[in-house]
């Protein structure tokens, strides 16, 4: 956020100096919008004929001016580091004419040789470098934000998993994991020492019996006679 700020500052200040810059001397105390743009690219160099405003060094400077502000408004450091390139290529072109017309290139002050408007102009080509430079863009705003969602997904976690450690240590005072104060398990060598302390398997109840075989019925016994009636 913050080198997103300081681009965008450098940028409009970079591209305000090269759009004011035709507007100073150049040189000679000759100012920008009056050397003509065709004369860059011509056999001729740079003559002493003016030029109108659009044909001169300013139109480069406000399609530069232009490209800055799409850049800015779509965050699109392509776009700004060629606006700065276009800023930096006239300027340095011009120069390499005007020196290829005058023999040589001087700086010295009473307004003669390279003026104000030449730095200016190159002042503003770098800072539109430099901010191409600090701005994040497009892709590195949202990889910032991926990787911010995919960190506060982590420190969640952490806090999750530290809330969860601290609920397993932490336990109710009146609890206690103990067996029950009249339960003993009895150890295993009384089972094999004694027998009757180790119970053997349950047993069901026993299996029914058949009643006892009878006779046949006999009749009802004669009372008051002998063996002979």
């Amino acid at each position: 956020m913050v080198r997103n700020v300081l681009g965008t500052v450098l940028a409009l200040i970079g591209a305000t100096a090269a759009v004011w810059s035709p507007f100073r001397a150049w040189y000679d105390g000759r100012l920008g919008r009056r050397f003509r743009l065709d004369e860059l690219f011509s056999g001729g160099g740079v003559t002493g004929a003016d030029a109108e405003l659009f044909g001169s060094l300013f139109l480069p400077f406000a399609f530069a001016a232009l490209l800055t502000l799409v850049g800015l408004l779509l965050r699109s450091r392509l776009l700004v580091l060629l606006a700065g390139v276009v800023v930096l290529g006239f300027a340095v072109l011009w120069m390499v004419r005007q020196g290829q017309a005058e023999g040589s290139l001087t700086v010295s002050g009473g307004g003669s040789g390279l003026g104000l408007g030449v730095l200016a102009a190159l002042g503003g080509g770098i800072l539109l470098l430099l901010a191409a430079a600090l701005m994040a863009g497009r892709r590195g705003g949202a990889r910032r934000r991926s990787d911010r969602h995919e960190n506060g997904g982590r420190r969640f976690g952490r806090r999750r998993a530290t809330a969860d450690s601290e609920y397993q240590d932490t336990t109710h005072p009146g609890y206690q994991d103990t067996p029950h104060p009249g339960y003993q398990d009895p150890p295993p060598d009384s089972w094999q020492s004694d027998p009757s302390a180790h119970p053997g398997p349950l047993q069901g109840p026993p299996p029914p019996q058949d009643p006892p075989q009878q006779g046949p019925p006999q009749g009802p016994p004669h009372w008051g006679r002998g063996p002979g009636n």
